[in-house]
């Protein structure tokens, strides 16, 4: 039987990655593009991909006032919202990509982390454009977390790439291995946990 493997992406991780690279946000061949590199990897250019999963949250639509200025901000009408929808659809219709999504929860308002350093720098009181609006993630690493427990006890594949930072998929990690599927993480140069890398047969 051919060796087949999975490559598993932290959707939010992966674009903030590539934003940061590139400084606009990304798009679905950015993140394809992303995906060749590690498919060119010698321990699998010559195994059969199973499928591509994203995992992210639609992003969120809610209307929201400063509480400092009473400004109004409906999220929706944002160009981050527009390219996180542009990203999301575009990869649904990517051959061999499947996108799982959680949730968004916003909780109101929270101090940026500039406007947080500067103030800590220079005490001040806080203006309006010091907040932002505090969105939460919610069921993404969940969602990871069971697909890697579904694809190690079913033997879908042998080899789970994982594309993330996130120290909270340890769990996961050992209990793929146990189940003897070998863990590929590829981290994209971003600092982790030694923990994680430690349940990781290959560091990418």
């Amino acid at each position: 039987m051919t060796s087949r493997y999975a490559i598993l992406l932290d959707g939010g991780f992966v674009t903030k990655k590539l934003h940061a690279k590139s400084g606009s946000f990304p798009t679905a061949k950015d993140v394809e593009a992303e995906c060749s590199r590690i498919q060119q990897h010698p321990q699998l250019a010559s195994r059969e991909l199973l499928r591509i999963y994203f995992y992210d949250a639609s992003p969120a639509e809610d209307k929201l006032v400063n509480p400092i200025d009473g400004s109004r901000i409906d999220l929706s009408q944002t160009p981050n919202y527009r390219h996180h929808v542009s990203l999301l659809d575009s990869l649904e219709l990517t051959p061999n990509f499947a996108v799982r999504k959680g949730e968004l929860v916003v909780h109101g308002w929270r101090l940026g982390n500039k406007a947080f350093q500067n103030m800590v720098k220079s005490p001040r009181p806080p203006t309006a454009r010091d907040i932002v609006p505090d969105v939460e993630q919610k069921g993404v690493d969940l969602r990871i977390g069971l697909d890697i427990a579904r694809l190690a006890l079913r033997e879908m594949v042998d080899i789970i790439v994982v594309v993330s930072g996130d120290s909270d998929l340890v769990p996961a990690f050992r209990f793929a291995r146990r189940e003897g599927v070998r863990v590929f993480l590829d981290h994209m140069g971003h600092g982790v946990r030694r923990e994680l890398k430690a349940h990781a047969d290959i560091v990418l």
